[in-house]
């Protein structure tokens, strides 16, 4: 396997897609996650929210593509993520790594998942091997 070249500092992006009703809908059925918070209005507005948003487990999958468009999966070590808002239908999330360090053949990123507004919807750790 060839050296990744990674260093502090070094930023990722990846800009998702807009998450539309469809994009719901079309992971609902791949993910068998069918909570109606996710695909129904009429359940979100009998509960008090407005409409529906996205599965939380949506932008974590797209937090790691941000990864693995740049890193082969093998060498991803440990993923963590934390949830700390939702995301709206009709959002586009942007998704960022950055390098905090690179020691012992392994470097170290902090993830995000944020808001054009700025919200940070998700926020995460990664480790990769660079050797």
């Amino acid at each position: 396997m060839t050296s990744l070249t990674l260093s502090a500092g070094d930023t990722l992006i990846l800009d998702a897609p807009k998450i539309t009703r469809t994009t719901l809908a079309l992971y609902a059925g791949a993910s068998g996650d069918h909570n109606p918070v996710h695909i129904d209005i009429d359940a979100c507005e009998a509960v008090g929210i407005p409409d529906v948003f996205a599965h939380g487990m949506l932008s974590m999958a797209y937090l790691a593509r941000l990864l693995t468009d740049r890193v082969p999966q093998e060498r991803i070590r440990s993923y963590e993520v934390r949830f700390s808002a939702i995301t709206p239908v009709n959002a586009t999330p942007i998704c960022t790594g950055a390098v905090t360090r690179v020691e012992d053949g392994l470097a170290h990123l902090d993830l995000t998942v944020a808001l054009p507004d700025g919200t940070v919807t998700l926020r995460g750790t990664a480790v990769v091997s660079v050797n």
